[in-house]
């Protein structure tokens, strides 16, 4: 309930309000980080909740301080983009990856797609998943299970406040979701032309420092009611931002206000729409999410491949984050700006010059 509500007005109200499009997503690697650091310390609901009140005090003080998008900003175009391109990519993968256990199934929506994107394409993903389903029920490929009917009920949990708390739930949750969601979410608005640097044509562009700070206020006041932590979005952003939303970028802050309007139906009517889905084939949800990013994949691959002094630094960057690989709790993201920085440095670095370019 909390997830899906806190998303919704989080991503529908600033939408509206900025005419641009806000995406916020819940985070993924910090609900793996909870369950594992959960279990392991034997924190009770309490606890978590206190915990998921104190990450998101230091959310909130990393958007009003703006220091967060004051190290985005020193960050090379070339990297950012390679970063969105490798977070993105691995759904893609999965995507064809399905392939090895419903090869008819994928086949019929690459090729469907290929149709679409030639004749009607900002419908080809939308078309897609009509034939995709329709070819699915011919099938009897669904799975057959009582749905439940009516609304979701929250729950309020008393917040507990402790040091073992903060140190092992709160402190990994916050960094988690700064390094695995909120960076490369902030990769999706400035590889999309939402960025800031918007303001150099009239455009305001995404504040994204306060959107940052809403995330946090809108965590700590669901928090009691489940939400652990919401951030910006890669993933939906990449679709809602792309020109597959809107062919006038002017207008696709629309597809964001759509997206959190479902997002609040979805937290109204979670157990319900849950069960739709898990009827649906992962196949079938796995390519149908690779070919809706493919074109975002494309374009962030070619923006962070441009320039040829900055190839290497960018490839780096793409396959550390495109590996998924986990280094002390902190997701691939992270380490992959962090050594396509270390690459660039090196690769023009002059050691007559008193001042590396970055």
């Amino acid at each position: 309930w909390a997830i899906g509500i806190g998303m919704g007005l989080t991503t529908a109200l600033p939408s509206l309000w900025l005419r641009q499009p806000v995406m916020v997503a819940w985070s993924t690697p910090g609900a793996a980080v909870l369950a594992s650091a959960g279990l392991a310390g034997g924190f009770t609901m309490g606890d978590a909740v206190g915990a998921f009140m104190m990450s998101a005090g230091l959310i909130v003080l990393i958007g009003v301080t703006g220091w967060f998008e004051k190290l985005m900003n020193r960050i090379p175009p070339a990297l950012a983009s390679a970063l969105l391109a490798g977070a993105l990519a691995r759904f893609g993968l999965s995507g064809f990856s399905a392939a090895q256990t419903a090869l008819p199934l994928v086949l019929l929506m690459l090729i469907t797609y290929l149709l679409g994107k030639r004749f009607v394409p900002r419908y080809a993903v939308p078309l897609t998943l009509l034939f995709s389903v329709l070819f699915v029920a011919a099938l009897g490929g669904f799975t057959s299970a009582a749905i439940p009917l009516g609304l979701t009920v929250p729950v309020f949990v008393m917040p507990v406040f402790s040091f073992s708390a903060l140190v092992s739930l709160a402190l990994p949750l916050f960094i988690v979701t700064m390094a695995s969601q909120n960076l490369p979410g902030l990769a999706a608005i400035r590889a999309t032309g939402f960025g800031d640097e918007r303001a150099r044509g009239g455009d305001a562009g995404i504040p994204v420092s306060k959107i940052i700070t809403l995330t946090g206020l809108a965590t700590l006041v669901l928090a009691p009611f489940g939400a652990f932590s919401l951030n910006l979005s890669a993933i939906t952003a990449a679709m809602c931002m792309g020109p597959e939303s809107h062919p006038d970028k002017s207008r696709r802050y629309t597809a964001a206000v759509s997206c959190g309007v479902l997002y609040v139906i979805l937290g109204l009517f979670g157990a319900t729409i849950m069960a739709v889905l898990t009827a649906f084939p992962k196949e079938l949800v796995a390519a149908i999410a690779g070919l809706a990013l493919m074109g975002t994949i494309g374009a962030a691959l070619a923006t962070a491949l441009h320039k040829e002094a900055d190839r290497e630094a960018a490839m780096v960057t793409f396959l550390i984050t495109l590996s998924g690989v986990v280094i002390a709790g902190v997701g691939s993201a992270f380490w992959g700006v962090v050594a396509g920085v270390v690459a660039m440095t090196v690769q023009h670095y002059h050691p007559h010059q008193r001042k590396a370019p970055l």
